[in-house]
């Protein structure tokens, strides 16, 4: 797989309905927000002033997933090791399930952070990860994220440090 034939393009209301069509079926929506939800963030932190972005990611022209990578908003919930820190969240990455397991979605957490620290400066990152998302937590760890101890709801979060 050419992984050069990758690219990702800003989540907008004219490609909105091209992500809407990702193959999600089998991961619930307690894993990962839909991708409504996940443009009413990006209004949010739009509206707000917050350093991030939310890309749509083509493979070959088509539309394969969505990733949410900005600024953090402190909660009560998140791990000690973040608190008088800033951060980036991540708040939603979802890749179509036709295309997992080729690479494409290391790529794309990768570029996206590329582009963010490139933006907006070099941050850890945290997100959550619903505890019963074996393979999400296999996709984190993997991608240089490590479990924490802290937890909100049914997530548990897990921190990546820049390099």
């Amino acid at each position: 797989m050419e992984l050069g034939q990758i690219s990702l393009e800003p989540l907008t209301a004219e490609n909105l309905y091209e992500a809407k069509q990702i193959e999600r079926s089998d991961i619930p929506e307690d894993f990962v927000d839909t991708v409504d939800e996940l443009m009413e963030l990006t209004r949010y932190g739009l509206e707000h002033g917050c350093a991030g972005r939310t890309f749509l990611a083509r493979y070959q022209g088509v539309c394969v997933g969505v990733i949410l990578l900005g600024e953090a908003i402190p909660w009560e919930t998140d791990p000690a090791e973040t608190r008088c820190r800033p951060f980036y969240r991540l708040m939603g990455f979802v890749l179509d399930k036709r295309y997992r397991d080729r690479g494409i979605g290391t790529y794309v957490l990768n570029e996206t952070v590329w582009r963010i620290y490139q933006e907006f400066g070099v941050r850890p990152i945290m997100l959550g990860c619903h505890r019963d998302n074996v393979d999400g937590e296999r996709f984190w760890l993997r991608n240089g994220f490590h479990k924490t101890d802290a937890m909100e709801g049914s997530d548990c979060y897990y921190l990546r440090y820049p390099s």
